[in-house]
């Protein structure tokens, strides 16, 4: 069986975002855990203009070519690690709005969050991002990465540099992941038309 899609999603879209560096120390984690196949989304890249769709995602009929490639991408997703930014106490609109594009694709897929900021770390956001993700029937894990202060951990280079709490968290979140992803899939597959 091949290893499980973890798709790692950029939830800042701001020129000069932090979200980059905390992103490829992430990536370097997940690479070195070994238990998925790993997928970088960055939703500067992917571009999805505000919600454009006429009709409601549950129906699955999207018009538009930006829906349908983000359909394609979330479908063939295992589980999800959101990196996250809190902006004024809330999550990013960028994130809600790749959120609100779809329904189907997002449910039963497990989900874990790194997020980072100042002296609360980005967890307001998360606590906000929790709520609406399990209405699509995904499952956020407990464990989490939470970087307070982030800018201490910024080298000369713009590169993260963690510290062993942080490096302890992400492997205890990617265990965590591991564990919903084979399950899951099998209710994706039960509950499938």
């Amino acid at each position: 069986m091949t290893a499980p899609l973890l798709q790692i999603v950029i939830g800042s879209t701001r020129p000069g975002r932090v979200g980059l560096p905390v992103t490829e120390w992430f990536h370097g984690v997940a690479s070195s855990h070994g238990g998925f196949e790993i997928e970088l989304i960055d939703l500067a890249e992917v571009g999805l203009p505000m919600m454009d769709e006429p009709n409601h995602p549950r129906f699955h009929n999207y018009v538009h070519p930006h829906t349908k490639a983000w359909s394609a991408t979330i479908t063939r997703a295992d589980a999800f690690v959101f990196v996250v930014p809190e902006y004024n106490y809330g999550l990013t609109a960028p994130v809600k709005n790749a959120i609100d594009y779809l329904q189907v694709e997002w449910q039963y897929k497990p989900i874990g969050f790194v997020s980072y900021g100042g002296v609360a770390a980005g967890t307001r956001a998360v606590q906000m991002l929790k709520q609406v993700v399990t209405t699509l029937k995904m499952v956020p894990v407990f464990e989490s990465v939470n970087i307070p202060f982030v800018a201490q951990f910024l080298d000369d280079d713009g590169r993260i540099q963690a510290n062993q709490v942080m490096d302890e968290a992400a492997t205890a979140m990617l265990d965590e992941l591991a564990r919903w992803a084979e399950p899951l899939m099998g209710m994706r597959a039960a509950s499938a038309p």
